[in-house]
C-alpha cells in the first residue's frame, strides 16, 4: 500500500456529519481522508432548502452548503475522494478501507459517517419504476412532472415539504397518509392547507400503481376504514415513509448495530470496537437533522483525536 494512502482519520461518508468531522479532524491536525460515491452534501442535497439550519434567514441552499462544507474541511488539509467504500476491515490495526476503484487505505481511526437513505414503499414493481415515475426525491425529480399530476405518500415533514414543492410545478398534487392527522411539524403543516391544488388523503395507503408503457400511469389509493381503493390518474408517486441507515456493508465487520441496522453510538460517537466512531444519520439517536449531523461529526473527531493522543 502506498504511504499516501495511510492516514490518522478515515471518514466513510461526506453529508454534513462526514464533512463536519473532516473539518474538526483536520483542524486538529490529523492527516484525514473522507470518501462518498456521488461527491459531497447527503441527504441535505435532496430538499429544496434548508430552513433549520441556524444562521441563514432565508434559509440555507442545500448545495451551496455543501460545496462551502467540503471547502472548509479542504482548507485544513482533509482530503475528499470522490469513492465508494466496498470494503472495511475494522478488526485490524490499523483499520483497512477498500473502495471501488481498487484502491486500499490504512487509518488509525475510522469514523462511520454513511447517512442513511430513503425507505422504500413496498410495493409492488417499486424497483421496476424507480425513476420512471416513482421517485423518492422530489426536489430532485419533479421537475419532470410539470403541469402533471403528482401523488405524495407519506406524513411527516419531508411528504408536507415534498407536497408543497411539487404544488408550484405540477397542476395537482395529493398526499397520502396512514394516520387521520400529519406528523408534520405545525410550520409546514398550516401553510400546505392553504394550498388549492393540493388535496390530502388521510387514513389512506397506497397499495400499487398503474402502469402504462412501462411508466406510472395512476396509483392505487385505499381508504384503511372503507378498503375502498381508487385508481387516480398520476404521472408520479413520490415516496416519503422516512429512512434506512447504509450500514449494509457493516454487518460482517463486528460492529453493533441495532435491530434496524443503526450503528450503537452515543453522543460521543465511540462504538463497540475501539477507534471507530459513528456519526450523523448513521448512529443510534432521536432527531436525524442537518444540525444534529453537525454535532455528531465534531463529537466523532473529538473521540477519534482522544483515541489517537492516547493510543
Amino acid at each position: 500500500m502506498s504511504e499516501a494512502n495511510r492516514f490518522n482519520v478515515a471518514i466513510i461518508g461526506q453529508g454534513p456529519a462526514g464533512m463536519t468531522a473532516a473539518l474538526y479532524a483536520g483542524r486538529a491536525g490529523l492527516s484525514t481522508v473522507s470518501f462518498e460515491r456521488m461527491g459531497p452534501g447527503g441527504q441535505m442535497t435532496t430538499t429544496d432548502a434548508l430552513d433549520n439550519y441556524p444562521g441563514f434567514a432565508e434559509g440555507a441552499e442545500p448545495f451551496a452548503l455543501s460545496f462551502a462544507m467540503s471547502a472548509q474541511a479542504a482548507r485544513f488539509g482533509a482530503q475528499a475522494k470522490t469513492d465508494e467504500v466496498v470494503g472495511l476491515d475494522l478488526a485490524s490495526t490499523p483499520k483497512r478501507i477498500v473502495t471501488a476503484s481498487g484502491e486500499e487505505y490504512a487509518a488509525d481511526a475510522v469514523i462511520l459517517a454513511m447517512g442513511a437513505a430513503p425507505r422504500p414503499l413496498g410495493i409492488p414493481h417499486e424497483d421496476e419504476l424507480r425513476g420512471k415515475g416513482i421517485s423518492y426525491c422530489a426536489t430532485c425529480d419533479g421537475g419532470f412532472f410539470k403541469d402533471k399530476v403528482a401523488v405524495v405518500v407519506g406524513g411527516g415533514n419531508t411528504a408536507v415539504e415534498d407536497a408543497m414543492y411539487l404544488a408550484n410545478i405540477c397542476t395537482e398534487v395529493h398526499l397520502v397518509h396512514r394516520r387521520d392527522t400529519l406528523r408534520a411539524d405545525a410550520i409546514y403543516a398550516k401553510p400546505l392547507g392553504e394550498l388549492k391544488n393540493v388535496t390530502k388523503h388521510m387514513s389512506a395507503a397506497v397499495d400499487g400503481v398503474r402502469e402504462e408503457d412501462g411508466r406510472v400511469a395512476g396509483v392505487l389509493i385505499r381508504d384503511l376504514a372503507t378498503g375502498k381503493v381508487t385508481d387516480l390518474d398520476a404521472s408520479a408517486l413520490f415516496v416519503a415513509v422516512g429512512s434506512l441507515p447504509k450500514s449494509d456493508i457493516l454487518r460482517d465487520t463486528g460492529i453493533e448495530l441495532d435491530e434496524r441496522g443503526y450503528v450503537v453510538a452515543g453522543e460521543d460517537g465511540k462504538t463497540s470496537i475501539p477507534g471507530v466512531f459513528a456519526a450523523g444519520d448513521v448512529r443510534t439517536k432521536q432527531l436525524r437533522q442537518v444540525a444534529t449531523a453537525v454535532g455528531d461529526g465534531a463529537n466523532a473527531a473529538a473521540s477519534a483525536f482522544e483515541f489517537l493522543s492516547f493510543e
